[in-house]
Formats: C-alpha cells, sequence, structure tokens
C-alpha cells in the first residue's frame, strides 16, 4: 500500500482532538484496517496453528503457506496500528515500515506457492531433487530478506511522497504476475498433454494432481490480478497526473484486505476445516 493512504496520520492530525470530524474516506480506510485485524488475525493464526500440528500434510510440505500465514498475521497486527497511529504520532514510524511487508511479502510466499506447483507437475524430477525442507528455508528466508529492503523503503521514503515505493511496488508487480502466468500456462499445457504408456488409475491421480495445481495457481494469479493491477493503475495515475485521489486508494486497500482472506480459505477447504472457521 502506498504511504499516501496513510497520510491523515501525521502528528498535526494526531493532535487534534478526538471528537474531530473525520471524512467519509478516512473512515472507511479506519474499517478496512480494522477489520482485517478482527477478521484476519484469528483466521491466518488458525491455520498457522494446523500447519504447525501438522494437520495438512505436514509443515514441510506446506512450508510456504506457513510463511505467507505469519506473514499475512504481521499485515493484520499492522492494521491495528494503523488505527492506533491515528492517536498516537510515535507509531506511525513502525506502521510505515511494517507497508513494505504488505506490498512484498504477500506477492512473493504466493509467488513461490506457484513455481513449487509448477516444478511438482512439469518438472517433478526436479521437484523431487528440491523437495527437502532446506531448500524451502533457503527460498523463504531470500523473500523475508526482499521484504525487510522493502520496509527500509517504506520508511526511507516517508518524506519524498513515495515515488520510489511506487516504482519498486510497480515492477514487483509486472515480475510477479509474469512469475505467475508463466507457471499457469505451463501447468495448462501439461494438463492437457496426454501422459504416454500411463493408464487406469494411475493417470487418473496425476490428472486430479495437475488440476489442482492449475486450480490453485489460476485462483492464485486471478488474485494478484484483483489486487495489484488497482494499485498499479492508481500508482502510475498518481505519478504522471500528479493528482493524489485518496478514494482510489482506498478501493485498492479493500481490495487487498478482501484477497488476504483466498488462501486461508482454500487451505481450510482442503483440509475440511471450514466448519471449524466459523466458530472463530
Amino acid at each position: 500500500m502506498d504511504n499516501s493512504t496513510m497520510n491523515f496520520t501525521t502528528p498535526e492530525a494526531s493532535s487534534t482532538s478526538s471528537n474531530q470530524l473525520i471524512g467519509l474516506v478516512d473512515i472507511l480506510e479506519m474499517c478496512a484496517y480494522s477489520f482485517y485485524f478482527l477478521f484476519g488475525l484469528p483466521t491466518h493464526s488458525y491455520v498457522t496453528w494446523l500447519i504447525s500440528t501438522g494437520t495438512g500434510s505436514g509443515v514441510a510440505s506446506e512450508f510456504f503457506m506457513l510463511n505467507l500465514s505469519v506473514c499475512e498475521i504481521v499485515n493484520s497486527l499492522n492494521g491495528l496500528i494503523f488505527v492506533l497511529s491515528v492517536w498516537f504520532a510515535s507509531l506511525l514510524t513502525l506502521e510505515t515500515f511494517l507497508i513494505g511487508l504488505t506490498i512484498t511479502g504477500r506477492p512473493a510466499f504466493q509467488c513461490l506457492m506457484c513455481v513449487e506447483r509448477y516444478l511438482a507437475v512439469v518438472h517433478p524430477v526436479n521437484f523431487l531433487k528440491f523437495k527437502p525442507l532446506r531448500y524451502r528455508v533457503i527460498c523463504c528466508t531470500a523473500a523475508w530478506i526482499v521484504s525487510l529492503g522493502s520496509c527500509l523503503c517504506s520508511m526511507s521514503t516517508l518524506l519524498s511522497q513515495s515515488i520510489v515505493q511506487i516504482w519498486f511496488m510497480t515492477v514487483q508487480l509486472v515480475l510477479v504476475l509474469s512469475i505467475q502466468l508463466f507457471c499457469l500456462v505451463a501447468v495448462l499445457r501439461a494438463l492437457k498433454q496426454s501422459g504416454p504408456g500411463e493408464r487406469g488409475k494411475k493417470r487418473v491421480e496425476e490428472n486430479h494432481m495437475k488440476r489442482r495445481a492449475y486450480h490453485l495457481i489460476l485462483i492464485t494469479t486471478v488474485n494478484s490480478v484483483i489486487l495489484y493491477v488497482p494499485f498499479a493503475i492508481t500508482a502510475l495515475f498518481t505519478i504522471l497526473s500528479g493528482n493524489n485521489i485518496k478514494a482510489l486508494w482506498i478501493t485498492c486497500l479493500i481490495l487487498y484486505v478482501l484477497g488476504g482472506f483466498v488462501q486461508p480459505v482454500l487451505y481450510l477447504q482442503h483440509t475440511a476445516k471450514l466448519s471449524c472457521l466459523s466458530a472463530l
């Protein structure tokens, strides 16, 4: 998310009385972050707990999903920090720092999940070679380092109208979507190809695995397009026109918040735990 969506959380704004009239857009922004915290935190915490306890396929095979859930937990907490920063300006720096994780963390781990499914379907031999947990740890460590760099970039561009951050977000969007679309097309081609010499139950199971991988990559890619394309268009519009229309950023924020529930719902559906989610 761009820092321009948080301009009303400056020290001057926080020093005003609490009964000051807040604009409708600001109220929507606070509601979106509050919703993200109240519903996102328990949902992603539940998914993290399920993976950690081995309810699904095990920590090793779901390591990317585990890291994505941890990232979303931090993002959910940032929603609370944002709301509090309206009254406590000292939290603004922390809130701005965590925006970098919001921008980079989720797409990075979603991209790793797509690449993993791509390797499992298109290059199964290489997938088995890189299946041990240590390779997943290396990839996730790299993703966290990049996310940390994005956090530092977000904090350092607080006073520069976030132009650097906007360009970084746009380039990242193009890269992530390109990788996901490549994986999607490759898995679709593998799904359409018939398996020579394979028949019966083995072929049915292989096609089922390919279809699951294709559906996951398809949903993740569509989710990424819905989440990040509006951000990119709004960012480019802000740069080219010089007009910072906050209502556009709030629309992007709402899409981002809702999109954060796609992956956990898919996981809970896969593990047949959706009924437990309603009890949270």
